[in-house]
């Protein structure tokens, strides 16, 4: 009978070192998926600010074309009125301003614009440049 009570505290030993274990662990689970969950929210983010930035980029390019070819017309005379504000017009259509406007400094007929897109948020303006007009 005194084997079966060294048997059974043994037992009883062993269960609970092992629940001691069991409690230690707890909770890290939910600190690890916290942190990936955080991290994948951080990704999401960044890829949304990227995206952002892209698409602001490619406005302010396609808006800097638009006008240096407005302005070049206007400088050789295709189209009536001042070159500049034929080009501040056509960027301002495109949600645009222009920052720089040079006519003739490249050739005569020809325009180098530069304007600006503003983007809501934490990031900058974004900035497009286009030169138009008869090859140099």
């Amino acid at each position: 009978m005194g084997e079966a009570r060294e048997d059974a505290s043994s037992d009883a030993r062993e269960g609970a070192a092992l629940r001691r274990d069991v409690d230690a662990e707890c909770g890290a689970g939910t600190i690890l998926m916290g942190a990936l969950a955080l991290l994948a929210l951080l990704l999401v983010a960044s890829a949304a600010l990227l995206l952002q930035a892209a698409s602001a980029a490619s406005k302010a390019a396609t808006a800097a074309d638009l006008a240096a070819l407005a302005a070049a017309d206007a400088a050789r005379g295709l189209s009536t009125g001042d070159p500049c504000a034929a080009a501040a017009a056509v960027a301002e259509q495109h949600d645009a301003t222009v920052a720089h406007c040079e006519i003739g400094a490249t050739g005569a007929g020809t325009a180098v614009i530069r304007v600006s897109v503003e983007v809501p948020g934490v990031l900058p303006d974004a900035v497009g440049a286009a030169r138009a007009g008869p090859p140099p």
